[in-house]
Order: C-alpha cells, then sequence, then structure tokens
C-alpha cells in the first residue's frame, strides 16, 4: 500500500511545486523510488494496450506524461545525495543504480513501445506536426535505437546487465572520491605555515578544522581538481607540495576507497557494450547523438588545439623559472610551485594581485549586485528572497524570480559552501522542470564549494569562484528561460556539447564594466575595484592561458583515450595499470608536461566515471567555440542591451531542447560560429 504521508508521492502544493524539504525524511526515498518505477511502468503498460494504429496522440503524449512521480522523487533524492550525503542515502544510490538502469531498459527496450515509436517515425513528415513535436518523435526514434532498441532479445539482456553494472560501478566511484576527498584534507597544526593566505581564508580553515573536532588547526579541504586555490598563495613550499601531493593521491592509494580497479572495469565495459550497440567505441556510441557526430572530429579539433597549448605552457614554464632564479631560488619549478609563481609573475607583468582581489568579491555583493544585476539588465528579471521557504540545509536560500512585467518565472536556489556531506566540484540542477504539456513551473539550482568563514567573517570569493557562480548561473538562466511543451526538452535537456554554451556565455558579464563597477567593492570601505585592476584584468586575459589549455585539454584527451579503446583491443592487450595508461595517452598528444598536470586524472575524473561526461568532456571546449563567437557578436552588437537579452533568450535559450541546437544558434547570430574567436581568447593563434 502506498504511504499517504509521503511528501514525494503527492504533487507539492508549496509555492511552484517546491519539494517540502522540511518533511522528507531519509525513509521517503526507497518507497518513493520503488513507487514511481511500478507507476510508469504501469503507464506505459496501459499506452501499450491501446489495440488503435500507433498514432502521435495514443503513443508520444502518453509516453512524455508518463513517469511524473519518478521523476519528482528522482530529483530530491539525486539532489540530496549530491549535496548533502549520509549513510542512508549512500547505501540507497547503491541500492537503486542497478535497479534504475533496469527500470530505464525496460522502457527503452521494449519491442512493443518501439513499434510504436517506430510506426509513428515512419509517417512524420504526413503528419501535420508542429516543429517541436516533429522533433520530439525524432529523438525518441534516434535515442531507442541508439539504446539498443532493435537488437536481438539475447543480446537486450546482455545490454541490460552491462547498464545494471555500469551504474552500480560509476555510483560506487563517486562514493569513494568523495570519502577520500574528505579523508586527505590537508591539517595544518601551525598558523605560521599558511601564511600568503587572507584572514578570511585562516577562519575558514579553522572553521573547517573545528567542524571535524580538530581544535586548534587548519584544515585545508580539497576541491575537484587537481589545482587547488590555496596553492597560489601559500608561500611555504612544502605545504604547497603536501597539498598538491593530497590532490593527485585521491583514488590511487589502495584500500576501501581506491578508484583503479574501478577505473579500469568501467572502460571495459563501457567498450564491450558499445560492441553490442554496433560500434567501435564507446567516444563513437556517444558522440553520435551529439553535435560533434564522431570522435574522429572530436580528435581533430582538440589535436589542432593541444600542440599551441603545449608550446604555450613551455614558455610560461620558461618565464616562471625565470623568475624563480631571479629570487635567488635554485630549485626546478615543481606541479605545486606554478600557480604561486605565476601570481608573481602577474604582478610584475600586470600590477595586479588576484588573491588581494578577494577583499572585493564579497559573496552577497557579488550575487546580487554582479550576477543577479547582470540578468536584469540584460533580461528585465528580478530576484526576491524568500526567507518563508527552505531548501535541503540550512546554508541554501531561495530566490523567487519574476519577468519584467511581474509575470512569475520560476524559483532560484542557491547552495554555496562545501562540507563533508557534499561532491566536489559546483553544478546546476532542476528540482522541477518547466513544461506546458505537464503545466509544471520551474526550479532551478546552483551548488558550489567555497569554504565558509568563521562565525561573523564574511565570505569572500576569489576570482575564479566570481565566475564559476557567473558560469553556474548560467546554467540556472538556461533552466529558467526554456518555454518548451515536452518535458524531454525542458531547461538544459540539451546535447551533452551544446550544454555549457549558455553557461559560458553567461561569464563574459562578469568583467563587463557596467556590471563589475556595480559589485566588485571592498567589504571593508566600499571602495570600488581600481580602474588600475580593471584594466589590468583586461590587458591579461590571455595570461597563464598556456597552463589553462593544456590541463584542460589533458584530461578531455585523456577521456578520449579511455574511450576510444574498442573492446577487441582490450580484449586482446587489456590495460592494467591506470597510472601508465594515463601516463601514456598524455605523451601520445604531447601534454605530460609533469609542471601541468592533468585537470583531472582518472581516479578522481568524476565528469567522465560518475558525472555523465564520458567520452564527453571535449564538450567545454567544444561549446567555447559557440561561446567565443557569441562574446563577438553581443561585442559587435551593442554588448549588454535587453535588445540583445531578449534575442538571446528567446531565439536560443527558450527552445531549450526542442530542437537542433546548432540550427537555434544559427537562428540567433545569423550565421555558423567562428573559431577564430576562441583561438584569440586562449592565445592560440
Amino acid at each position: 500500500m502506498v504511504d499517504s504521508v509521503n511528501p514525494l508521492l503527492v504533487q507539492s502544493t508549496l509555492p511552484y511545486q517546491l519539494p517540502p524539504f522540511a518533511e522528507i525524511r531519509d525513509e521517503h526515498y526507497a518507497p518513493a523510488l520503488e513507487s514511481g518505477m511500478r507507476e510508469q511502468l504501469a503507464e506505459v503498460a496501459a499506452l501499450l494496450a491501446d489495440t488503435a494504429p500507433a498514432t502521435f496522440q495514443n503513443t508520444m503524449i502518453p509516453l512524455e506524461r508518463s513517469g511524473q512521480t519518478l521523476h519528482r522523487a528522482l530529483q530530491v533524492f539525486e539532489n540530496k545525495a549530491s549535496n548533502d550525503s549520509n549513510a542512508v542515502t549512500e547505501a540507497l544510490e547503491e541500492q537503486f543504480a542497478p535497479l534504475l538502469a533496469a527500470h530505464r531498459d525496460a522502457i527503452t527496450l521494449n519491442p512493443a513501445l518501439f513499434a510504436r515509436i517506430a510506426a509513428v517515425h515512419v509517417q512524420l513528415d504526413s503528419l501535420g506536426l508542429d516543429a517541436e513535436s516533429h522533433f520530439l518523435v525524432e529523438r525518441y526514434h534516434t535515442e531507442f535505437t541508439l539504446a539498443g532498441a532493435g537488437l536481438s532479445d539475447d543480446d537486450k539482456a546482455r545490454l541490460r546487465d552491462y547498464n545494471q553494472r555500469l551504474s552500480t560501478l560509476t555510483t560506487r566511484f563517486e562514493k569513494n572520491l568523495l570519502a577520500d576527498t574528505n579523508e586527505l584534507a590537508v591539517l595544518i597544526n601551525d598558523v605560521a605555515e599558511l601564511d600568503g593566505l587572507a584572514p578570511a581564508e585562516i577562519s575558514a580553515a579553522a572553521a573547517a578544522a573545528q567542524e571535524r573536532g580538530l581544535s586548534g588547526g587548519y584544515l585545508i579541504p580539497l576541491v575537484l581538481p587537481t589545482a587547488q586555490p590555496t596553492l597560489e598563495a601559500l608561500t611555504n613550499r612544502a605545504v604547497r607540495e603536501r597539498v598538491m601531493t593530497a590532490s593527485r593521491a585521491r583514488g590511487i592509494r589502495g584500500g576501501a576507497n581506491d578508484n583503479c580497479e574501478l577505473v579500469l572495469e568501467i572502460t571495459r565495459l563501457r567498450a564491450e557494450r558499445a560492441r553490442l550497440l554496433g560500434f567501435a567505441n564507446h567516444a563513437a556510441a556517444v558522440t553520435a547523438d551529439e553535435t560533434a557526430k564522431s570522435p574522429e572530429a572530436v580528435a581533430t579539433m582538440l589535436g589542432r588545439l593541444a600542440p599551441a597549448a603545449a608550446r604555450n605552457a613551455r614558455a610560461e614554464q620558461a618565464e616562471l623559472q625565470a623568475h624563480v632564479a631571479g629570487t635567488g631560488e635554485s630549485f626546478e619549478l615543481a606541479a605545486w610551485d606554478w600557480a604561486f609563481y605565476a601570481e608573481k609573475v602577474r604582478v610584475a607583468t600586470f600590477d595586479i594581485d588576484t588573491a588581494a582581489m578577494r577583499e572585493y568579491f564579497e559573496l552577497e555583493k557579488v550575487l546580487h549586485d554582479g550576477v543577479f544585476h547582470a540578468a536584469t539588465l540584460l533580461y528585465g528579471i528580478t530576484f526576491v528572497e524568500r526567507a518563508d521557504l527552505v531548501g535541503w540545509h540550512p546554508d541554501t536560500r531561495v530566490f523567487e524570480v519574476s519577468n519584467e512585467d511581474g509575470t512569475p518565472l520560476g524559483l532560484y536556489l542557491i547552495d554555496p559552501y562545501t562540507r563533508d556531506s557534499k561532491r566536489g566540484g559546483a553544478w546546476m540542477n532542476s528540482l522541477v522542470s518547466q513544461s506546458t504539456l505537464l503545466q509544471t513551473p520551474t526550479i532551478v539550482t546552483n551548488s558550489m564549494n567555497v569554504q565558509k568563514p568563521g562565525v561573523g567573517a564574511p565570505t569572500l570569493l576569489s576570482f575564479d569562484e566570481v565566475n564559476t557562480l557567473f558560469h553556474e548561473f548560467g546554467h540556472a538562466l538556461h533552466g529558467l528561460f526554456a518555454q518548451v511543451t515536452y518535458p524531454k526538452f525542458a531547461g538544459t535537456n540539451v546535447h551533452r556539447d551544446f550544454v555549457e554554451f549558455p553557461s559560458q556565455v553567461n561569464e563574459m558579464w562578469m568583467l563587463w564594466p557596467e556590471v563589475l563597477a556595480n559589485y566588485a567593492t571592498h567589504y571593508l570601505t566600499g571602495e570600488p575595484l581600481p580602474q588600475q585592476l580593471v584594466d589590468s584584468l583586461q590587458a591579461s586575459t590571455t595570461f597563464n592561458e598556456g597552463f589553462a589549455t593544456s590541463e584542460y585539454l589533458a584530461a578531455a584527451l585523456l577521456d578520449q583515450a579511455w574511450h576510444r579503446r574498442g573492446a577487441d583491443a582490450d580484449a586482446a592487450a587489456p590495460v592494467t595499470d591506470v597510472a601508465e595508461f594515463e601516463a601514456s595517452a598524455l605523451a601520445a598528444v604531447g601534454l605530460d608536461n609533469p609542471v601541468v598536470p592533468t585537470r583531472y586524472s582518472s581516479t578522481y575524473f568524476a565528469h567522465t566515471f560518475a558525472s555523465g561526461y564520458d567520452a564527453g568532456y571535449y564538450s567545454y571546449i567544444w561549446s567555447e567555440v559557440l561561446d567565443a563567437d557569441t562574446v563577438a557578436w553581443f561585442t559587435e552588437n551593442g554588448g549588454l542591451t535587453r535588445a540583445n537579452g531578449d534575442r538571446f533568450r528567446h531565439r536560443l535559450l527558450a527552445v531549450g531542447g526542442s530542437c537542433d541546437p546548432l540550427a537555434a544558434y544559427r537562428d540567433f547570430a545569423g550565421r555558423d560560429a567562428d573559431i577564430q574567436p576562441l583561438l584569440d581568447r586562449r592565445g592560440l593563434n
């Protein structure tokens, strides 16, 4: 019997259908997920019981309406597991990962359902559907085909086994990574060893230690990438080495949290699944349904950029080494020295100290007077905090978003602070996705991992954290603005190698003069960020880009190397050593510089082994071609204006995934994107 008091089993009566987080308990998740799966399978069975010939109305519409309970419960559960996990949710993740994979397969591999979709697809051009409905049929037919709907029964059984095993392994990878990241946080007992950090950063380290019961100590938590934000300021070289060593040790120390065997097993199973589906490798299976279309196209683009990036990084390395020598030191530059000496060279070259700029980037000002202000200028939308609505954690804040005419747009929730129960990185999610068919509103979220300061101290952001907030808010805008009929196309449900594009575009407003002047003021004096610093920021846009591009491309190419291995090649010469394979892959593309480590090593590469970017980490720079071209378009057409904002909103963001993304881009820009602005931006000419 369905538990009538389970808040996940009924539509929320709160504004915008905000989940009633104050009422949701750990024991609600399992019965809600189980009930949701049963309900959706019953809905599909009812669809298939219709004996009338398949039509758009009796096949596609009920399919789109199905699974609402499951979707509601799953969105809340996954949000909880990502932002505030505990032993119960971790166990539920492992328990339900294979069950949810089996549930998805029960739908996508159902031969009767595929036959109905195929029947509608055959007559598609004669149905007189509107463009979005036409595209819906195309997407379902493509996705079911690529998912294996046409396989034999025996092959479908093998496919189901692969999918369930992979869901379990990727869940375990992320669980191990979170545990190891927490264990490897660097404890400092002598505050003198934190020389170089700002008082607010030291306060945050003391608070982090206190939270773990390490009274009197200072804890430096690790963020997801290899590079750690404290490395640019810590003057003690031995401490910098400790931080970098801890970062790179994640998942490779043996024991319960070691991810090496998981990496090998995941890549092997993905290769075998790809062969079963008729593809040469997993990268081919993934890109077949992306804008890139093939791993060869990805390799061509990344291969064009990698040599120039590596060359630029070597030149930057020589400059940093010369700076070290100029200080009277004789050591050879190491990976843990790069950020520190890059800042020294940046200061010397451009008279700009990004660490000192923290005092001009106070979280409240950045959020309200920067991120929200830019959105108001560009799109006319406004934000009002709703203290009467609660999120999943006391640090979560809720804002109501309205259009310029006062009509409601949705809710925006932000959870900025790091904690042991939160996975690394920063991300956007949707709790409720807009759909005209389902008459659902929009609730989007942003999560970050900013270190929380001590009581009474301000939250001062680094330059990179400000950029991250603008980036993630770009995803949130994409989710808020999408106006579609079908839930399949809601918000950011677009091709993986297109989804980063709107978020990257939103980064441009961070340094836009009209926006920067409004938020970048000293947290104590209210003085604006000095114009000299603003000018220096603009002048230094390509500084250290050799390093930044190289570390990113190393990760993107490593992802491709793992996933371009076919099952036959793996069987003939299986990979047995993760570190050895990684070193060989990076050497093959000329990005094996030990002073410029890959942004993510395999054992903590959550994007590719746990977060859905497998064979797709190239997406960031693939999308950046569109992003850089869009920045050029805005600049050429008057910049931050309501007319430009409305054009970008309605022609590109509002369509969600309801049409071909490159067609949407052409509709917005009036042409295809040009790669030249990207090459200029990254100094790769």
